[in-house]
């Protein structure tokens, strides 16, 4: 079996002596023997497919010099000694034919050193009926809903999940994706300048000098609704081109930047859906409901990470009742709990609801729930309820933040999340607290009245836990480290709003709103008054509550 991972490698020919290839595609999310043998700070992707590698005892290995750290990996991999075969293609930068013919050559290259590797002699018409068989072109599906994937490679989860919420990826310009368009080879063609022009001719990768089809797409085809711009951390090359094609695209585009494991999936499947949800036009169809005469009660049940919160509406959309209850070991338990207590105050039965939305970390767990919608969407349209001339939502609960951006419709701009950093959440609070030995409700109010203008420089909650021990051993007051500690998370939040040009009015919403310290020092840093709901834990489910009642109504 020989491996590969660049789309320009021309496995056909490998295919021709009669050997088995298989794309790399690394599915482990550990680096046990890739981090012995690599540089710490070594990109995450070509780890994992050194792991793989090793792993599966992958011995033979086509590489392409797309980038350093893949030019690294062939130097590690020289080093192995169960490697039998090992080749890296110098990949051409120009697409012409000058580029075209030193592919051929890199090409011939591959082909004489399989041979003396084989021992056997290339056979050119093998390589033109493999050609010959290989489908012609891609037929495009178009549907409801056409996303285009750039940028670095992608995991093929991702396109589950884009198709698993409704979307179509139209086009998949990725280093994983993009199937060139084969077609038929004569028999006075030379098969090896053939298979060259085809694979120089689809799409290029970010690493050719002209990348200007990759902006062309957007305007040739327009049943293009939306794009999501993947790149793996630490990726230079292509943070540069998303922040190019951010300016230059005039459809919604979300960047994805992961370390190619699945450890972050539960964040790419909200951050997802969400933009799906902005994108879509109408709402999805749903199971036929028609109108009825008596009264329309919805519940929303939002599954936090710390709380689970419940709102129960009318068809007047009055709020019967709601509850707020820590979430314990079993979201699924938490919810059903906190909708008999909101049910029990709305003073109505489980069996009168209509219809019921979940939000949140936990949405997806709830089986009672008739539909689920990112917290995203419901807390933009929560906020836009309570308040229609909100622009900016500010939602920090108790693991992450949020920076929602609606329009004059109360839909959704954009949007940023953190990135598994629990850094100016509820539980940066919570460890803070134990710190200083004060209760969480009490550190807002005593944060008011300080004196001393202290400075916590680290955003990270370890580090800036040890900042808070080194300036209790200082004997600095208390209340003085409550409002550092205020400022420093509102240092990261306004970085978030900056991030999606957010603008008036602001929203602040989640169980850190109700410190009244942090608040505070947001209107300081805003210059500018910031709303915040008299109950502001409930929010993303009163939006959820609002959904449900529209696709009620709208059956």
């Amino acid at each position: 079996m020989v491996g590969y991972v660049c789309k320009y490698t021309p496995y056909l020919v490998i295919e021709s002596f009669g050997e088995k290839t298989v794309r790399i595609e690394p599915e482990t999310n550990s680096c046990e023997v890739a981090n012995a043998l690599t540089h710490p700070n070594m990109c995450s992707y070509a780890k994992l497919v050194l792991e793989d590698i090793v792993k599966k005892g992958i011995d033979k290995v086509i590489l392409t010099n797309c980038c350093d750290s893949i030019r690294r990996l062939y130097d590690i991999l020289e080093t192995l000694p169960f490697i039998k075969f090992l080749h890296i293609i110098d990949l051409p930068r120009r697409r012409d034919q000058k580029g075209k013919f030193i592919f051929k050559n890199e090409i011939i290259k591959l082909i004489t050193r399989y041979e003396d590797f084989l021992g056997k002699s290339f056979n050119r018409a093998n390589l033109r009926d493999l050609l010959n068989n290989m489908p012609s072109s891609t037929e495009k599906r178009y549907r409801d809903l056409n996303i285009v994937l750039i940028g670095g490679r992608c995991r093929d989860s991702l396109i589950k999940i884009v198709e698993e919420f409704g979307g179509n990826v139209l086009y998949n310009l990725t280093c994983t994706g993009n199937k060139p368009s084969y077609r038929p080879i004569g028999m006075n063609e030379d098969p090896i300048e053939a298979y060259a022009n085809i694979l120089l001719d689809s799409y290029p990768c970010i690493r050719m000098d002209d990348t200007k089809e990759r902006v062309d797409i957007f305007k040739d085809e327009r049943r293009i609704d939306g794009a999501i711009y993947h790149t793996v951390k630490f990726c230079d090359l292509y943070s540069y081109e998303y922040a190019s094609l951010k300016d230059k695209l005039d459809i919604p585009l979300l960047k994805l930047e992961t370390d190619y494991t699945d450890t972050s999936e539960g964040q790419i499947r909200t951050r997802v859906q969400a933009f799906i949800e902005s994108l879509k036009k109408s709402i999805n169809k749903r199971e036929n409901t028609t109108k009825r005469e008596k009264r329309l009660i919805v519940a929303g049940i939002d599954s936090g990470s710390t709380s689970t919160n419940v709102v129960i509406i009318d068809s007047e959309k009055r709020i019967l009742g709601y509850s707020i209850i820590p979430t314990g070991a079993r979201s699924v338990e938490s919810a059903y709990k906190a909708l008999e207590e909101a049910l029990k105050i709305a003073n109505i039965k489980i069996e009168d609801l209509s219809y019921i939305v979940a939000t949140g970390y936990g949405r997806i767990g709830i089986p009672f729930a008739n539909l689920e919608v990112t917290e995203i969407t419901c807390h933009a349209k929560g906020a836009f309820f309570l308040d229609r001339d909100v622009r900016t939502i500010i939602d920090i609960g108790g693991q992450d933040s949020k920076i929602i951006k609606i329009d004059e419709e109360g839909k959704v701009i954009d949007f940023v999340m953190n990135d598994k950093c629990s850094a100016g959440t509820g539980r940066f609070l919570e460890n803070m607290s134990r710190v200083l030995e004060i209760p969480v409700e009490r550190m807002g109010e005593e944060s008011l009245d300080w004196k001393e203008d202290l400075e916590i420089s680290s955003m990270c909650t370890v580090f800036a836990e040890s900042e808070v021990i080194s300036l209790i051993a200082r004997n600095k007051e208390r209340k003085d480290i409550l409002h550092a500690l205020n400022k420093s998370i509102v240092k990261r939040i306004v970085s978030f709003i900056e991030r999606i040009d957010g603008e008036p009015k602001y929203m602040m919403t989640g169980g850190v709103a109700k410190n009244a310290g942090v608040v505070r020092c947001l209107e300081e840093r805003l210059r500018e008054k910031v709303i915040v709901p008299d109950e502001p834990q409930i929010v993303g489910a009163l939006g959820s509550a609002l959904i449900g009642l529209e696709k009620l109504e709208d059956g």
